[in-house]
């Protein structure tokens, strides 16, 4: 009964406590040379995108107008996560790495066919905190899409004592979207090349978050 008024209140509590707070938001992009960044308010073609999963809030409200489908996992927190993006106009492919891995990806796979958008929080559901999973090469190499690396970096923010370090903008702050150039994959690799090809990936979501904190003057954590 709990979990079904958790459900039934908290989506739109929180979507509503985003609209307000992240109406004070102020983005800022940046870009290494030969990346292409998705504009603002823009929506996007069939490619894969890759990020942190501790900058998901300023994720949601930054990529709302995109119409991507996120790979969410079944668990009852990410039922919630899942009813909070939909207002915000995000769909969920079911499943993660643990479980329903394979599901989830056949959910993407459709969506790259669509032409639409498909997004993985690199890293979650559970961790480790900045180590991507495999699913986004496995998805790339089946698909041919190419996969588009970001992070948003709050200037001010809460950070949660959780295991991504989650992230929770201040009113006003200032977000910046850091883009790194795309990741490739053949669509004939084999399957002993995906680790290599995993840690590249890696490295991409990592010199934008690298990049972010540089751009405010701070130290990597």
């Amino acid at each position: 009964m709990r979990q079904r008024l958790a459900l039934a209140i908290l989506p739109r509590i929180v979507w509503a406590l985003l609209w307000i707070v992240g109406s004070t938001w102020r983005f800022e992009v940046i870009a290494e040379e030969g990346a292409t960044p998705l504009p603002y308010g823009k929506g996007a073609g069939a490619e894969i995108f890759c990020f942190w999963h501790q900058c998901v809030l300023p994720c949601a409200l930054y990529f709302r107008r995109t119409g991507a489908t996120i790979l969410i996992s079944r668990s009852f927190d990410g039922e919630l996560i899942t009813r909070i993006l939909a207002l915000f106009g995000f769909r969920a492919a079911r499943g993660s790495s643990s479980r329903g891995a394979r599901e989830g990806l056949l959910g993407l796979k459709r969506v790259i066919e669509d032409g639409r958008p498909a997004i993985f929080t690199a890293d979650g559901p559970r961790g480790p905190i900045y180590r991507t999973k495999i699913g986004p090469i496995k998805l790339a190499q089946m698909t041919g899409a190419q996969i588009g690396a970001f992070h948003l970096e709050p200037e001010h923010a809460w950070t949660m004592r959780s295991w991504d370090h989650f992230l929770v903008p201040k009113p006003f702050t200032r977000i910046v979207v850091s883009w790194v150039r795309w990741t490739r994959v053949a669509t004939d690799l084999a399957e002993e090349s995906f680790e290599s090809k995993r840690e590249e990936l890696n490295a991409a979501i990592e010199r934008a978050r690298l990049s972010a904190l540089k751009y405010f003057g701070r130290a990597a954590v």
